[in-house]
């Protein structure tokens, strides 16, 4: 339960600040299923590894079938105890179903993303959940 209210205030802290969000991509968030993925790079600060990472992601969201919310965000400036902005990107994501999230996970243009850019983070944190 603590984990989904703290998934709930992260996707309400980070939904709030986008960078280039494509409206093409965007459709309305599916409340079956969400997967919010935090990524946390190696070197945050080098441009070259986030336009890798942004141009790869992009092209793997246009790509896959089964993700319908496509939001990509980086952390705002934290002014409060409770808001955690150490992570360098995250990405939320619905799905109309559990079937469609874990066919997504083998889905090549997801597999290809993982693959161009797994050597920039040092740790991912997921965390799924189902509607209620």
């Amino acid at each position: 339960m603590k984990i989904k209210i703290i998934t709930l205030l992260l996707m309400g802290v980070v939904s709030t600040i986008s960078f280039a969000q494509n409206n093409d991509t965007m459709t309305e968030f599916d409340h079956t299923f969400a997967h919010v993925v935090y990524f946390w790079f190696k070197n945050p600060d080098n441009q070259a590894d986030r336009a890798t990472f942004e141009a790869s992601l992009k092209k793997f969201l246009d790509n896959s079938q089964y993700a319908k919310t496509k939001f990509i965000g980086k952390p705002p400036k934290a002014i409060r105890d409770v808001v955690d902005d150490s992570f360098t990107y995250s990405l939320i994501l619905s799905f109309e179903s559990a079937e469609d999230q874990a066919a997504y996970q083998v889905e090549p243009p997801h597999l290809v993303f993982i693959e161009e850019c797994k050597d920039l983070w040092e740790k991912v944190i997921v965390y799924d959940s189902e509607g209620i």
